[in-house]
């Protein structure tokens, strides 16, 4: 195994994700949505009806970000509150019809995205690919737990 600059990954990775998002966000944009929109329009798609707690808890956001980014899109014309039968302070998240026909659209924009990105890669290695994503995302939602030792510390038990 040939060994890589410190951060060579880390920063591959990262330079992959932002033109992953700048170029999902431009494909976005004109549908008239921006970035982040697509991901509570998404997750209503699997589940409509969720409060906006719900989703901050599912998209990994703070109830403020959410709530700024539903009333947008409530102004849009995408999605609609309604009081929830059970307890009248509670509002639950809807998509309108415009928001329904809008998820097409954000999924193909989705699988134009994902076709660029694995442009010249056969099946095979996108398996592979998506497979090491995986594991990278499951080491690093760990938080700290099992934390490998960095180089110089492994470096240090080895001497």
């Amino acid at each position: 195994m040939t060994k890589t600059a410190k951060g060579a990954v880390i920063g591959r990775l990262q330079s992959a994700a932002r033109l992953s998002r700048t170029s999902l966000a431009t494909r976005l944009l004109s549908l008239g949505l921006y970035a982040g929109q697509d991901q509570i329009m998404l997750a209503l798609a699997s589940e409509d009806g969720q409060t906006p707690s719900q989703l901050a808890t599912k998209l990994g956001v703070r109830p403020p970000t959410i709530t700024k980014t539903i009333n947008r899109l409530m102004a849009q014309g995408f999605l609609e509150k309604r009081a929830s039968d059970q307890d009248a302070r509670q509002a639950h998240v809807f998509l309108t019809e415009t928001g329904q026909e809008a998820i097409r659209a954000i999924e193909k924009s989705v699988r134009r995205t994902e076709k660029q990105a694995l442009k010249g890669l056969d099946k095979k290695e996108q398996k592979a690919l998506a497979k090491l994503l995986r594991r990278v995302e499951t080491n690093l939602s760990q938080n700290g737990e099992e934390q490998l030792p960095d180089e110089s510390e492994a470096e240090e038990e080895a001497a």
